[in-house]
């Protein structure tokens, strides 16, 4: 399953694909009447512990206190976030019902598997804001036999098809991380898809499988408590908060690697534009804030501030990149 390295790079980073525009605020009328009126519910589409559901956790109590009403995670687990992503579809536009969104359920599901998910993400639902990009890592369990990156890649080519990785889900960011660490060393690893990140590390951490790509974040605090090995993590540089664990570009077959992903927030497509813009504009200022900042920064995550406009742009260009991506490398789940 040949995956482009400079294609895969383009989508997950998104930035280099966009000119760096201003954060300047969208012009517009003022907020929709009587809204907001009542508690918004925020559809997370992974379990509460996961790397996706902590984001949300440490930005959403914020954006309740500037909109002055409750937010409600809702939890909807399953299918690799499809349930969840089609829940807030299905909703009702009037701003009550969003969804904290990433790539594998909003792009990348209905590109791999168009037969059983039927909807486009950007069709469907609007952009609403980014909150931060996760960078990966690749993890090993204990006692595996590789300190480092170049030990496995060794190991792999010594026992094709015989080292296990997990991910959460066929098709994910995940999966295809996994699968562009294989095509550019060279070797061939076995994925075995999970419902969700916590379970793929409780079950790293307990040796059932050998190897994971993980978010940093859900990753770190095993990696530190040496529960598992972090041999790499996705970005150029080394992740501040676990510096100890080496970037996987400093291995050699690896250099050319470079993986980030996007959560953001969307709501149903035909939303009246006034509520989207003050959400777009209350996450801007809730991510502007150096505490809410410092807490991403700590967790793993790294703060993404677009305007709306620009955020749409941006899942647009990597919508684009992804298909061409997705369609040469033949990758079907149907």
């Amino acid at each position: 399953m040949p995956i482009r390295r400079r294609q895969f790079a383009a989508w997950a980073l998104g930035a280099p694909l966009l000119p760096q525009l201003p954060l300047t605020a969208r012009a517009s009328g003022p907020t929709a009447p009587s809204w907001p009126a009542q508690p918004l519910t925020v559809v997370v589409p992974f379990a509460p512990g996961g790397s996706v559901d902590v984001a949300a956790r440490l930005v959403l109590p914020r954006l309740a206190e500037r909109l002055h009403q409750p937010v409600i995670i809702e939890n909807i687990v399953g299918a690799s976030g499809t349930i969840a992503t089609q829940r807030v579809i299905k909703a009702k536009a009037d701003g009550y019902t969003l969804l904290f969104g990433v790539a594998s359920s909003v792009l990348i599901a209905p590109l791999v598997s168009p037969t059983r998910f039927r909807y486009d993400g950007l069709r469907e639902l609007q952009p609403v804001a980014p909150v931060a990009s996760s960078v990966f890592a690749l993890v090993a369990r204990p006692g595996l036999s590789a300190g480092s990156a170049d030990d496995l890649l060794q190991l792999a080519r010594q026992h094709p098809g015989r080292l296990t990785f997990g991910t959460d889900g066929v098709g994910t960011s995940l999966h295809l991380t996994g699968e562009l660490i294989q095509q550019l060393a060279g070797i061939e690893l076995v994925h075995v898809p999970y419902k969700s990140g916590p379970q793929v590390l409780t079950e790293l951490a307990g040796g059932q499988i050998d190897l994971a790509v993980l978010p940093v974040a859900l990753a770190q605090p095993f990696i530190l408590e040496g529960k598992v090995r972090g041999l790499g993590v996705t970005s150029r540089q080394r992740v501040a908060t676990l510096p100890q664990t080496p970037s996987l570009s400093e291995t050699p077959q690896l250099q050319a690697l470079e993986v980030e992903a996007w959560q953001g927030l969307l709501v149903p497509a035909h939303t009246d534009a006034r509520i989207v813009d003050r959400l777009a504009r209350e996450t801007a200022a809730v991510l502007a804030e150096t505490d809410t900042a410092r807490k991403l920064t700590e967790a793993g995550f790294k703060p993404m501030r677009m305007t709306q406009p620009q955020f749409a742009a941006y899942l647009e260009q990597e919508k684009k990149v992804l298909e061409s991506t997705i369609r040469k490398a033949r990758i079907r789940t149907d």
